[in-house]
């Protein structure tokens, strides 16, 4: 067995690379990691400079150990071509939060293939290569859909999120409007609060996943259409994150 390597990325300088580390750390367990490459880079393509580091060091047998497989690229169709690269070269990628993408399902696939010896008759031998060709073509469109399938998953999830945090609101007004003032629940943080609480929390968290200046892709204008929270206070939080 090879080195083994992490690798953690985040989207801005303001962000924190703690959680990946650990998840990649605790991972590993009683394994010896070589190194954790760490970035924090803005682009989309795969010519992130530690990330160059990490290939011009990495060798057959070794492994690579992704928190996510954004973190390996966030785009679909660059995130294959680099999967199959490294694989190719005899790398193992494994990706914690999608195991089920990992290199070690798409080996096993490839050693189900059924050998067959050389007949020694060129249409016969012809005719089995070509069958084995389109066994091959099959996998790597079943990788390359699994890897399609994670990236729409992990956008999926922020979506839903979405949904529940507008119904939530929408329920909230609607029930607000039948009771009394002094019984109605408030809806975002009170002007002036400097107190932590757990909707504090859990608002930043939000933010910090759906802001295109954090992990998501989203505009401030639309995330306070969505978030049961002031104007003020949003910005208020937003502070607070980039200055952490």
């Amino acid at each position: 067995m090879g080195k083994i390597y992490g690798y953690a990325r985040v989207s801005t300088k303001t962000q924190r690379l703690d959680r990946q580390v650990r998840n990649i750390e605790e991972f590993c367990k009683e394994k010896k990691i070589t190194h954790i490459y760490k970035e924090k880079y803005t682009g989309t393509k795969t010519n992130r400079p530690q990330f160059q580091k990490l290939l011009a060091v990495i060798k057959p047998t070794d492994t690579i150990i992704f928190d996510s497989v954004s973190r390996m690229s966030r785009n679909a169709e660059e995130g294959y071509e680099l999967y199959m690269e490294l694989m190719n070269r005899g790398i193992d990628l494994i990706f914690i939060k999608e195991p089920h993408i990992n290199t070690t399902y798409y080996k096993q696939m490839q050693s189900k293939k059924v050998e067959i010896a050389s007949t020694g008759k060129k249409s016969t031998d012809t005719l089995i290569q070509a069958i084995l060709d389109a066994i091959t073509d099959f996998q790597n469109e079943e990788t390359k859909e699994k890897i399609r399938i994670a990236f729409e998953q992990a956008e999926k999830e922020v979506q839903d999120l979405h949904v529940r945090i507008s119904e939530g609101i929408k329920t909230t007004q609607r029930i607000n409007t039948t009771l009394p003032e002094e019984q109605r629940k408030q809806i975002g943080q009170k002007k002036g609060s400097t107190f932590v609480t757990k909707k504090s929390i859990e608002m930043k968290e939000n933010i910090r996943k759906m802001s295109k200046d954090f992990e998501g892709n989203m505009k401030d204008t639309e995330i306070l259409k969505i978030l049961p929270i002031s104007r003020n206070t949003y910005y208020k939080y937003k502070k607070e994150l980039l200055n952490e």
